[in-house]
């Protein structure tokens, strides 16, 4: 514990800090015009005012600011009513041409390209081209496809030094490039903060630094609770949409609007060149009344991304709803595995004051990014809100060519004096007050962190390093496993090794010397990110064991390296075995040679294996899926993947917590209420069920909009009596309809929108397995059985009975973890005929 005088020590320290950090901001926006340079009107001979800005014409222009190479221009000669004068020519390109700017200040350059299409013998909507400067590549293939009333505008944000500035406008074979204006101009300081937050689908991954030296690619930019916001409207020229289309559950949210006191700008937070007012005086909240059980749930956006793509997000909050002091403390979230606090304010922001948050974030496999917002138990106002959002795609630099140096923008003097001053002054006060907490510093390695703005001030420690939260040190040691038996097993992370990749790293097949085929899931080297994951992993598998739990072979934290050995499972994931997709979820289509018994032995094996995490560990899984569910050699099935997993303990109705999961798997009482239960996991099981009988995505974007969600989809058609119609074409003709009916009234209650309807994962797994009798009565009265199915059904016959015959759900039969334990002591792994043996059902509830 720090004492009285050190904490004052620190305060003090803290808001000199601030001071010198917020004058030496405040004089450098104060430094900031509007530029009029360079704004092109292309393929004309006459200037064009469009919304205070002045694009002078480039035919013919004398212009000491730019040239253009040869190339022709084109005119409208019939515009439409209204039609803006930038957008009533164009220059067109038959070959690689290109617009030269001489550039007289460094810094992070605003290049936009407009494109309207507009009518002429010369059908603009053919050309075909890319677009680069030097260093980066901006459109390539580039083509607008149908003419409409708006342009296309491409915008983009690229760090330029004094010198020339050329874009290149390259035609693809036997076609053209055109462009009707161009826009490139110096952006305001701290357009783009240098270093940000970086996100993984994993969760936080410390800090991304140098984004002022890399391009980026404005893909959205929402106006959050309000309307659109047109150019003329924008500080910037920039154009804001509305969030709706955006929005996951439209009625989570309602739209807010400032009262009469405008929201008013903090220089030393944000600007009106951060965002314009219009963004700030709307927000999207927290809908209350949206779920009558609870207030607790979370407003989700989500925006389609490319895949292993990096992107630059911006999320701007100013809070128009308090109507007290305390303001608002709420979740934010990106993906499902980081969450952030938010204040609406700060030691020296006030309610009302407009702030932002940057963060660089990595696309996942979906390529989905979720952005949510929810409320706290303990703020005072429970609530939550969104302002605005920004989402910008990092361009690679091209390979062989030079990273932009850092030189500074502009040398403002007494900006560099005061600035000098100030450090000067610091470092004076850092050393005497250093001086006095020295030795408890390095002692204690003692770290603090302030708020400001909605931003968190982190101090190094006293032994200058950063202080990692977590160790592995509580792990259990005896499964470690030294990283040079891991490099031995996978041949050093041979590529022809890797079988797969997920949010947590990539997975290897690996030998062991005893020749034990394994499963090896690493980390991305020297990177702690999904640390809580890694230790959750090794926390439960290493206490449970369970013939249809994946087991946990051991694990490796060498070298900052996290790394988790698995039995290898010959048969991939249960997914791989229905359909095949894309990874966008746009087409799949149904793979599966597995018959209906085999299906069902595997919902079964999986079934198990949940409620033995429910009844016995009291563990919920949080993450059922399919790609979740591993097949063995023999087809038997193991749940695997417990990063998100959540100890429910004995005497808890439910685990508060933010909601984790996979789109459409997680159940939506536990998304609007955050409130975690074992009945979560029988709804994720439902939507698995789902998969199963129809060879399709939980997620299906290339449908019709009521087919995207395959629960609500199939059980539209579940309510209707008509399930069979929509069961994988392998399976027509094949499934005996009083299974198919036991089968659709499980996946039914399963997936009933109140957990407290749903059935325990006993009740599930009792009427599956009735499911199967159903299904092997018509199995062996038509013979057409084949040899597996023959085993498991002899070897069913034949098992004792246990004294269990129609009896209640309650009463189902439970392996004792005796009987377990000796199963597994042979080494043996189980066939199907094994994973039943101690099962036998002649009823159902």
């Amino acid at each position: 514990m720090l004492s009285m005088e050190k904490l004052h020590r620190q305060d003090v320290l803290f808001t000199l800090l601030l001071l010198i950090y917020s004058s030496s901001n405040l004089l450098l926006a104060s430094g900031y015009t509007l530029p009029n340079k360079y704004f092109i009107n292309c393929g004309s001979s006459s200037n064009a005012t469009v919304d205070r800005r002045n694009f002078v014409g480039d035919v013919n222009s004398s212009s000491s600011y730019f040239s253009v190479r040869p190339s022709d221009d084109l005119k409208d000669g019939n515009p439409e009513t209204g039609t803006s004068p930038l957008y009533q020519t164009a220059r067109i390109f038959r070959k690689e041409s290109s617009y030269e700017f001489r550039i007289t200040e460094n810094g992070i350059y605003v290049v936009r390209f407009h494109f309207y299409p507009f009518l002429t013998p010369t059908n603009l909507t053919a050309a075909l081209f890319n677009v680069r400067v030097t260093g980066y590549s901006l459109l390539s293939n580039f083509r607008v496809q149908n003419r409409s009333n708006s342009p296309v505008i491409k915008e983009f944000a690229i760090p330029i030094e004094v010198g020339n500035f050329t874009i290149y406008f390259t035609p693809q074979k036997s076609s053209f490039a055109f462009v009707n204006a161009v826009e490139a101009f110096l952006a305001p300081e701290k357009f783009v903060s240098n270093e940000s937050s970086h996100i993984t689908p994993a969760g936080s991954d410390g800090n991304y630094r140098g984004l002022e030296s890399q391009a980026l690619h404005i893909i959205h930019r929402i106006n959050v609770g309000g309307p659109k916001i047109p150019p003329n409207n924008d500080t910037l020229w920039r154009s804001w949409t509305p969030d709706d289309d955006y929005l996951l559950l439209p009625g989570s949210a309602k739209n807010s609007k400032a009262s009469n006191n405008t929201p008013n700008y903090d220089p030393l937070v944000a600007t009106n060149y951060s965002a314009p007012i219009d963004v700030y005086k709307t927000a999207k909240e927290l809908n209350r009344s949206y779920s009558s059980s609870s207030s607790f749930f979370n407003v989700t956006w989500g925006f389609r991304m490319n895949k292993n793509s990096t992107y630059f997000v911006r999320v701007h909050f100013c809070d128009i709803i308090s109507q007290d002091e305390d303001g608002i403390v709420f979740n934010f979230s990106i993906y499902s595995r980081f969450i952030e606090l938010i204040y609406s304010y700060g030691p020296t922001t006030k309610i009302g004051n407009p702030f932002y948050k940057d963060y660089v974030v990595d696309s996942d496999d979906s390529s989905l990014m979720n952005i949510s917002i929810g409320p706290r138990s303990d703020s005072p106002n429970k609530t939550a809100f969104l302002n605005g959002l920004e989402i910008m795609e990092l361009i690679t630099r091209e390979s062989g060519s030079l990273p932009a140096p850092s030189k500074p923008k502009k040398t403002v003097i007494f900006v560099m004096v005061g600035c000098v001053v100030g450090v000067a002054f610091l470092l004076i006060l850092l050393g005497v007050i250093l001086k006095c907490r020295k030795a408890n510093s390095v002692e204690s390695g003692e770290s603090s962190m302030l708020l400001y703005g909605g931003r968190y001030l982190s101090w190094i420690t006293g032994t200058g390093r950063a202080v990692e939260t977590s160790s592995v040190s509580s792990l259990n040691l005896g499964l470690k496993i030294p990283f040079s038996e891991i490099l031995h097993a996978t041949h050093r992370f041979d590529k022809k090794s890797m079988i797969g990749k997920g949010g947590f790293g990539k997975v290897y097949r690996g030998t062991l010397r005893d020749d034990k085929k394994v499963a090896v899931k690493r980390s991305q080297p020297g990177q702690r990110q999904g640390f809580a994951e890694f230790q959750a992993e090794i926390n439960v598998l290493s206490k449970l064991r369970h013939r249809h739990l994946v087991s946990l072979i051991g694990y490796c934290d060498e070298r900052h390296e996290m790394i988790l050995v698995y039995e290898f499972m010959e048969n991939g994931t249960l997914r791989d075995h229905l359909y095949n997709w894309n990874e966008d979820c746009t087409i799949s289509t149904p793979r599966s040679q597995l018959s209906w018994e085999q299906r069902l032995e595997i919902c079964i094996g999986s079934a198990w294996g949940l409620d033995y995490l429910h009844s016995d560990s009291g563990i919920i899984h949080r993450d059922v899926k399919s790609t979740n569910i591993l097949l063995d050699e023999n087809y038997v099935a193991k749940v695997a993947d417990f990063g998100l997993s959540k100890s429910s303990g004995t005497d808890k109705t439910h685990v508060s917590t933010d909601v984790k999961g996979s789109a459409g798997y997680i159940d939506p009482e536990y998304f609007r209420c955050m409130q975690l239960t074992g009945k979560s996991d029988v709804y994720s099981f439902g939507v698995v069920l789902l998969e199963v009988l129809c060879a399709r995505p939980a997620i299906k974007r290339s449908v019709p909009i009521e087919e995207t969600n395959l629960a609500e989809w199939a059980m539209s058609w579940q309510k209707k009596g008509e399930l069979e119609k929509i069961v994988d074409p392998f399976l027509v003709g094949k499934i005996n309809p009083n299974s198919l009916r036991k089968f659709g009234e499980t996946a039914e209650k399963c997936l009933r929108d109140s957990g407290a309807e749903r059935p325990t994962m006993r009740d599930v797994l009792w009427d599956l397995k009735y499911a199967l009798e159903l299904q092997q009565a018509t199995t062996l009265e038509e013979g057409y059985m084949d040899s597996t199915t023959y085993a498991f059904s002899y070897a069913f016959s034949e098992m004792p009975l246990l004294g269990v015959q129609s009896l209640p759900s309650s009463s189902f039969p439970q392996m004792e973890k005796d009987d377990v334990a000796r199963e597994y002591d042979d080494g043996s792994d189980p066939t199907p005929s094994d994973v039943f043996s101690q099962l036998r059902i002649t009823g159902a509830r």
